[in-house]
């Protein structure tokens, strides 16, 4: 195996979370941690031993320097991170319980991503050398700058023969269904690889599907994802469609697998294993999927394998408190092999 480039562009945040599972009225501190789509991404491939890069644009100040160190201790390259503007967009985290939900609050107006225009990086040189390319929904919903920036970044990756990954991250308070169906259909031209759920599909894709899983009581119908997975990939003409399959029992317990579909070992779609997760932060969760699906398509011998080694990852990670899968990918293959046991290493 050779380390590969992949590139990632999108927005990090300062995460201020509530101590253990406290309530925002009753805190009177805050955790700090750093994170976001595909900032989480890059960390998690750079842990797997990829060259991995993540594209933003950041503050000069103390807080833009904190958010560049906590990539880059991971070993990020953040030579075309882009240093200026004033803010550095926050979320806040109430991480709930049992019946209790976690909550999630956005301050990220006027962040200096926001304020990124196309011309700001020479993205042919981004990309130079470079085996993928992986973005979110999360990104062109910031904003006209950055649906802009977007496009070009992925005609400079679709010009150096790059694979673009796509991981549809559908986020009401940041834009509604008809804003997010004009800008990301378009986009989807570019994508090679989609990741979703039903609900990304249908809200930001105007994909409708009958039959899948009720978000509410967690029952889920397998044979409509596959249904699902197969009609995303022929509209769209992705090579390769991943569903993700979350049965959400309560906030702290959930099931968690994943469908794939592609061109090469799974032209009928198949179900990954599926692992019972007693959740202690699933922030991140969804990114430590496309990382590890990522990987697993570059690295591993069938899609097959690519698709166990997501789901065992992004199990993994939410059982680690931040936005950032710090796994080794020796402890992913011995969770595949050991059927997730959990047992004391000695």
């Amino acid at each position: 195996m050779s380390n590969k480039k992949v590139v990632t562009f999108g927005e990090i945040m300062l995460r201020l979370s509530t101590p253990g599972h406290s309530r925002f009225v009753q805190a009177d501190s805050f955790d700090v941690n750093y994170g976001g789509g595909e900032a989480n991404v890059a960390v998690a491939l750079s842990g797997y031993g990829q060259d991995s890069y993540f594209v933003t644009r950041l503050p000069e100040h103390e807080i833009g320097q904190a958010a560049l160190n906590a990539v880059r201790q991971y070993g990020v390259n953040t030579n075309h991170i882009l240093r200026g503007g004033d803010k550095l967009g926050i979320y806040y985290l109430e991480t709930g319980a049992s019946q209790r939900a976690s909550k999630v609050i956005y301050d990220r107006q006027g962040t200096s991503v926001q304020e990124m225009t196309p011309d700001m990086l020479d993205w042919d040189a981004v990309f130079e050398g470079a085996e993928w390319f992986h973005w979110t929904g999360i990104t062109p919903a910031l904003g006209k700058n950055l649906q802009e920036s977007l496009k070009k970044a992925c005609e400079a990756a679709a010009r150096a023969g790059v694979t673009i990954s796509c991981d549809l991250n559908y986020r009401a308070k940041l834009w509604t269904e008809a804003e997010a169906q004009e800008v990301m259909r378009p986009l989807m031209e570019y994508v090679d690889v989609c990741v979703a759920n039903e609900e990304d599909a249908q809200k930001s894709l105007g994909f409708t599907h009958k039959g899948g899983t009720n978000v509410e009581t967690g029952e889920l119908n397998e044979e409509s994802y596959k249904s699902l997975a197969k009609a995303l990939k022929k509209e769209f003409g992705f090579k390769t469609a991943a569903i993700t399959l979350r049965e959400s029992f309560s906030a702290s317990r959930n099931g968690w697998s994943a469908i794939l579909h592609d061109d090469k070992d799974c032209a009928e779609p198949v179900r990954s294993t599926r692992y019972e997760i007693q959740l202690v932060d699933r922030v991140g969760g969804g990114d430590s999927f496309s990382s590890g699906l990522i990987y697993g398509l570059m690295e591993l011998n069938n899609t097959r394998e690519a698709l166990e080694f997501a789901v065992a990852a992004s199990c993994l990670k939410q059982t680690i408190p931040g936005d950032f899968n710090l796994v080794r990918k020796e402890e992913v293959f011995k969770l595949i092999e050991s059927g997730g046991g959990g047992r004391v290493e000695r």
